[in-house]
């Protein structure tokens, strides 16, 4: 369990977050200069907060009121930066045995051999960091991280680790698709506060935090499981508590669970079921809330069974179907609009 309660000034930029958020992936999310990176320093021990508490599995890292702030040496948290940070004179190898350096007393150890197949680095062991790549840094940076034995991990980059290996991971996204594949957590930020904190499918589909979560990218998550699939037509048939989705380039087996994100503009609404359209979802809800901005678009929440779905309408829609809370509605979404890229397994 990660408690986190922190208040501090940059200048004219003002702090004043907190959350909790206990195992698996915490993803840390909101706009450019919300103030995720400064968080994420506070609680690695690299940035005094001003005031607040800190707290990691019972133990207390920093408490403004009680005079506790422990080094960020002694923290056991691993850091990846996103840039890597790697000794330039050092080789590969020698780069993650100074991670293991530091977990020479620290607790569990993670085998080098075990980090090195995970990660795929085996044959950049003998190269300098010159050398590699900045998606190769980054994973060598993560295997680095990885040997000093953290009780969490703090990430700027993610991908297979969240189901290999049991470390907390607080990661930094801006990417509305990264934080549907990987995050247990959703922390949103914006203008340095904390706006919203809970799982994927509760969070990104609430219409008051349009504004943190951007207009262009977002919609509804579903957690599903796969039914069948099409070899002929490449179509996977997911199923769900509000009915059947079908997509298209789904990298997942039968009966595999499947977070997919329906974004809100691939989403028309009817009043009676289509028939002769080439839309294959069909799906039958209801109204939940409208809500209509100052521009011509407006956003409706649907519920779908158990599930929630977005629709982004423009306002004369809203007004021709006479779309309000309570209204028996089709939600429209097209296979081709469901793929890998908006898909993630649980």
């Amino acid at each position: 369990m990660l408690r986190v309660s922190a208040a501090l000034r940059l200048g004219a930029f003002q702090l004043d977050a907190q959350f909790e958020a206990e195992g698996g992936v915490t993803a840390l999310f909101g706009r450019s200069g919300s103030g995720k990176t400064s968080l994420v320093n506070i609680i690695a021990g690299l940035l005094r907060p001003e005031r607040g508490r800190i707290e990691l599995d019972g133990q207390t890292l920093f408490d403004s009121e009680h005079g506790i702030d422990v080094p960020a040496e002694r923290r056991r948290i691993g850091y990846v930066f996103q840039e890597g940070r790697l000794f330039p004179h050092l080789t590969v190898r020698q780069n993650l045995l100074f991670g293991r350096w530091f977990n020479r007393a620290a607790g569990p150890r993670i085998e080098f051999e075990q980090v090195v197949q995970l990660l795929g680095i085996d044959h950049l062991l003998a190269r300098r960091p010159g050398a590699l790549s900045g998606g190769e840094k980054q994973r060598v940076a993560i295997g680095r991280a990885l040997l000093a034995g953290p009780r969490l991990l703090l990430m700027h980059y993610i991908e297979r680790l969240r189901d290999e290996l049991q470390i907390p991971i607080v990661y930094v996204s801006h990417s509305i698709e990264e934080v549907v594949r990987l995050a247990d957590t959703v922390v949103v930020m914006s203008d340095g506060a904390v706006r919203a904190t809970g799982a994927p499918q509760d969070v990104m589909g609430r219409l008051d935090l349009r504004p943190a979560t951007g207009r262009y990218e977002a919609g509804a998550v579903i957690e599903t499981r796969v039914l069948a699939y099409d070899e002929h037509d490449d179509v996977t048939t997911l199923g769900f508590e509000g009915g059947e989705l079908l997509a298209t380039n789904v990298d997942a087996l039968i009966g595999e669970p499947v977070r997919v994100r329906v974004r809100a503009r691939d989403v028309s609404l009817a009043l009676r079921a289509p028939e002769d359209v080439s839309i294959l979802n069909v799906l039958r809800g209801r109204v939940l809330e409208v809500r209509e901005g100052a521009e011509a678009a407006a956003d409706v929440r649907l519920a779908v069974g158990g599930a929630t779905l977005l629709a982004r309408v423009t306002r004369r829609s809203v007004e021709r179907l006479k779309l309000a809370p309570g209204l028996e509605i089709y939600a429209m979404v097209k296979a081709i609009s469901l793929d890998r890229h908006s898909t993630g397994f649980t």
